[in-house]
Formats: C-alpha cells, structure tokens, sequence
C-alpha cells in the first residue's frame, strides 16, 4: 500500500497527516528557511514600500540582466518540488535543473517552452501539469523528488533584461528509493529537411516513464500539416516501435485536422489541447503557428532500459499522396528516469531558438 509522504499528492489523499515540511523560494525569501520570507530591507520593491518599511513587499523580484546566469533555488534533500511560477516566458531564457549533485541539467528547456507558452502573446492553459493564466502567469505541477539535492539556474540569452518574478513551491521529505527523477529536454528543426523524421527524444537510457509532449509548429506549406504518427521504440526497438499512432492531431487529443466549420479550434483539457493557433494577419505575420500538448499522466510510457520518441511530418500532395513537409518544429519532452541519466544534444544558439 502507498504511503503519503508528500508526493503525489492529490484529492484523494489531502487529509492524510504528513510529516513533509513545507518550504518556499521566492525574491522574498532566496533560500527557502523557515521563518526567513519577507525580512528584506533592500529589494526592487524599496521605494515603493519606503513609508511602511520591512515586511512590505520589499523584494517582489530581480532583475535577470542580460547575458547573465542566476541561481534561483538551491535546496537540500531529501524533498521535493511541487510547484514552479513564473512570469516570464521568453525562449531566450534557459530553465536548468540539477538533481543531486549532477553536473549535467536534467532539465535544459526555454522557459516558455517548459511552460507551454513561448509566444509573445499569451494563452490560456488549463491542464493538470502546466497552467497559463491572465497575464503570462506561468505555473507547472510536475511532482519533482530528489534525494539529495536540487539546483535550479536561469540564463538570459537576451540582449535585454527582465524583471524575474518566480516561486518554487518544495516539501521536505523522505523520498521513496525507486522514485524516478524529473527531465526535461528541447529539441528544434527549421526546417525539418525533405522526408527527415522529427526526434521529439532520443538517447536516453535506463529505467523509466515518459509523460508529456509540447510541440510548436510552424508551417511552411498550404493544406493541413499533421497526417504524421508519432512512434514510441521501447527498449531496444529498432526499425519497428512498440507504440504508433494515427495521427498528430489524434495523439494530441483531437481527431479530423481540429477542423470545426473550416476553422481550427483551440481547445484546453486537463491531458492534452492545443491552446495555440496563430493566423497570418497579411502583412508581416506570414505564417500558421500552433502549440500542443499531451501529457501521459494516466497512461505513462513506461521503458526499462531506453527509449526514443518521434514524429512524422507529413501533409498533402496532388493525387491524394501523402507530402513530407519541411515545417518548423520544436518540442519539449518530459519524463521521469534514474540516475545517471545521458547527457543532451547541445542546446541550440539564440538566433536559432528565436521565434521569427
């Protein structure tokens, strides 16, 4: 039988005492201790509270200047990450996370990207792992052990800076001794070359459970644009995986193009939506533009000793055949593995990480 300890916590277990203890990082309280939130004296928010003094709302956030690194959370284990929110969603600022001492990110994604929103504008996400709410409030929900320890930077590619408000949401806890580690990876095509197969995950060995996708798609061609399966190699699969679908839109919870009346529709559920639909306006905003996501919260893709993800690209021709697309692609793929997980592809430079 399932212990609560602090992880995975949910409805079904809300009244059952724990021993976790609840801790808190945020500009307000840099290092999460006890009994330390509010005590600055000097902050962003100093002028503005300079007729009430300490207590009120002195440091709110920071400036991540440009080009810089900061480390937003340092926490000693044994614990884990409940909830992460931010108000920045630039691609040109990368989300690291290190889980016990690692050298190597388990988790190196664009900010946005991690929280399904790297557009300019925002939209609304309604899903159980990853909220977006009215104006860019950016929240993730993926329960985060560690047994250790946890690192989190944030590194500003931008020639600009920004004002970083954030908060990571963490319990103090015992951490089961086969609980699997957070990851998180970006990978980018454009173009996607002539009948090339996008890799939404590769290279990862060990043990594990894949749990979610988030796409953008830019297209580069008229007509519809997801025909594509998406395919799961499981454990030594070669040419054949275990898991094909039938199609992107049906693997991201739709069926039929998302075509309702002639038009794409937007749509926003607890596992799976597509909240992104981008339309040309006839002058400089030339190209459709979506966002996806899928999460395997009720049905994890589960790997004993390695895994490999992709997807087609794949739209239509004349004569009813199918047209290998060359469509701007990018993804975040999210699972959960143990340790020592492999080491990413590089992250693509800042030009090519830019939506444009």
């Amino acid at each position: 039988m399932y212990k609560f300890n602090g992880i995975g916590s949910n409805m079904s277990n809300l009244f059952m005492l724990s021993d976790a203890k609840s801790r808190s990082i945020s500009a307000e309280n840099f290092t999460g201790e006890k009994g330390k939130g509010g005590m600055a004296t000097e902050g962003t928010g100093m002028q503005c509270a300079r007729d009430l003094g300490q207590g009120w709302k002195v440091s709110p956030y920071f400036i991540l200047e440009a080009g810089k690194t900061v480390e937003i959370a340092a926490i000693d284990g044994p614990g884990v990450i409940n909830h992460i929110w931010t108000t920045v969603n630039s691609r040109l600022v990368i989300l690291r996370i290190y889980w016990d001492g690692s050298e190597t990110p388990s988790v190196e994604v664009p900010i946005g990207d991690f929280f399904c929103n790297p557009f300019d504008t925002h939209y609304q996400i309604s899903s159980l792992a990853v909220c977006c709410n009215p104006n860019k409030s950016l929240n993730c929900y993926w329960d985060m052990p560690f047994k250790k320890s946890c690192r989190m930077t944030v590194e500003n590619l931008d020639d600009k800076g920004y004002y970083f408000y954030y908060q990571v949401d963490y319990s103090l806890t015992e951490v089961p001794d086969d609980a699997a580690y957070f990851h998180a990876q970006f990978r980018r095509r454009n173009p996607l070359p002539y009948k090339d197969i996008y890799t939404i995950l590769d290279g990862v060995t060990g043990k594990g459970q894949f749990v979610g996708t988030y796409m953008t798609w830019g297209v580069n061609n008229n007509g519809w644009w997801g025909e594509g399966e998406v395919k799961f190699y499981i454990d030594g699969d070669d040419e054949f995986p275990t898991i094909c679908g039938t199609g992107t839109e049906d693997y991201f919870g739709g069926a039929y193009n998302f075509d309702v009346n002639g038009k794409y529709t937007e749509y926003t559920t607890p596992y799976s939506g597509m909240p992104t639909v981008t339309r040309p306006d006839g002058l400089y905003s030339a190209n459709q533009r979506f966002g996806l996501y899928r999460w395997h919260i009720n049905d994890p893709i589960r790997f004993e000793t390695d895994l490999r993800v992709t997807i087609q690209a794949l739209g239509w021709r004349s004569g009813g055949r199918y047209l290998p697309r060359q469509d701007d692609i990018s993804s975040v793929a999210y699972w959960y593995q143990t340790l020592p997980s492999a080491k990413f592809p590089k992250l693509p430079d800042r030009d090519y990480l830019e939506i444009i």
